[in-house]
């Protein structure tokens, strides 16, 4: 039975990128040994019971946001207008920022305030929006016409 040499493959790749134009990634960037979890709770007080979820974990410089409604009476616009304020304000708390996202989750309840939440959404992570995922999704919780979750780095 013959032995692969992994080593060997991984030269030849890390040589067949480099001839694509593609960087080769440092090896310090390739082990995640010195990254930790890190849960970042609202306002910096960690709950007396353990929650059924955190509002945001970092784990090296990856920065997790959980979803973010609005729960009260209002229309999509000012949902969303809420929301990404919430956003912006975790991210900050987190050592973040809104032009740091690189993802962004997008649940509406109904897809006919598609076009009415993009208006609001349009511009708020600056002149190089994150990627997007916009779904309407049955039961966003709570009276919420919309809900956004981010990825993001610190």
């Amino acid at each position: 039975m013959k032995k692969s040499n992994r080593r060997g493959f991984l030269g030849k790749g890390a040589a067949v990128a480099a001839a694509a134009g593609v960087a080769a990634i440092p090896a310090a960037a390739q082990s995640n040994a010195t990254a930790t979890k890190r849960v970042i709770y609202p306002n910096g007080k960690k709950p007396e019971k353990t929650p059924l979820f955190s509002h945001a974990v970092a784990y090296g410089n990856l920065l997790f946001l959980s979803g973010i409604g609005a729960h009260f009476e209002g229309d999509i616009k000012a949902h969303t207008n809420h929301v990404l304020d919430e956003i912006k304000k975790s991210l900050e708390e987190a050592g973040s920022s809104m032009d740091k996202v690189l993802k962004a989750q997008v649940y509406l309840a109904d897809l006919k305030d598609y076009k009415e939440m993009n208006e609001v959404f349009l511009g708020r992570f600056g002149s190089e929006p994150p990627v997007r995922t916009t779904v309407a999704v049955a039961g966003v919780p709570g009276k919420s016409l919309v809900e956004i979750d981010v990825i993001a780095y610190i």
